[in-house]
């Protein structure tokens, strides 16, 4: 058995990273950046690194507003709507997504206006980005329009919270788990990847240094291992947020 083989190398807790370049085209309100959304199930981290803007939210505490600036880490639970502004054109950030794997899988949902989120196909129509729109290579156009959509949808959603207060989410929160469909049917399998494997690795390494026979615990070590990937590759993802470096994992 290799080094690292035994357990693989993934990132510390299973976590993912990306590098995110936020969207400096304006919105329909007025201000640059990206689509608002929410995760069902991953927490998530922003460690800004260039530039300057802030991060709206909506969430159980009500809307926010929180500055971003170079070496700000903010992070939220999953179920806080959150839509990234990029005020000087230059906010660029590393995001940090618990259970690797699991939020590309279908774990976001757009905060749509509720007439966009009634039919799922009316929902994926706009959500989903056709093959000829999804990197930096092709056309911006349909993740310009997405982002516009759910832009609309989150002062629809900040108006009824600042009217009635966040229980008015309730009913973003109820339709974005019908919408979620059947997808959550492999999502314990994924959590059984990255995530299981990194707490499995510790929680086996404390029990044998505790243990009376301490030889196994110096035999892990040796089979510590190096990975290391590029997160700014020439071409990018059109992701929610902004243009996508490789999601690391």
């Amino acid at each position: 058995m290799t080094p690292g083989e035994q357990f693989g190398v993934p990132l510390p807790g299973g976590t993912s990273v990306s590098h995110v370049r936020v969207y400096d085209t304006i919105g329909p309100d007025g201000l640059a950046g990206g689509s608002p959304h929410l995760h069902t199930v991953c927490t998530e981290a922003y460690l800004v690194i260039a530039g300057e803007g802030m991060v709206q939210t909506l969430s159980g505490e009500g809307y926010a507003e929180t500055p971003l600036v170079t070496g700000t880490i903010a992070w939220f639970s999953p179920g806080t709507i959150h839509r990234l502004v990029n005020l000087d054109g230059r906010l660029e950030l590393y995001v940090l997504m618990s259970n690797a794997g699991l939020p590309e899988a279908g774990d976001m949902i757009l905060a749509f206006a509720p007439e966009l989120l009634v039919d799922d196909t009316v929902y994926r129509t706009i959500a989903d980005l056709p093959v000829d729109a999804r990197t930096t290579d092709d056309a911006p156009d349909a993740a310009m329009r997405r982002r516009n959509a759910a832009v609309e949808g989150f002062g629809y959603w900040r108006s009824q919270v600042e009217a009635e207060g966040p229980s008015s989410l309730d009913a973003l929160y109820h339709r974005a788990v019908e919408l979620l469909g059947d997808r959550p049917a492999d999502w314990l399998d994924l959590l059984a990847g990255d995530p299981a494997t990194d707490l499995h690795r510790s929680r086996a390494q404390v029990e044998e240094l505790w243990s009376p026979d301490r030889r196994r615990a110096a035999e892990r070590l040796g089979e510590s291992a190096i990975r290391s990937r590029s997160l700014l590759p020439a071409t990018r993802n059109m992701g929610c947020c902004g243009t996508l470096g490789t999601v690391v994992h």
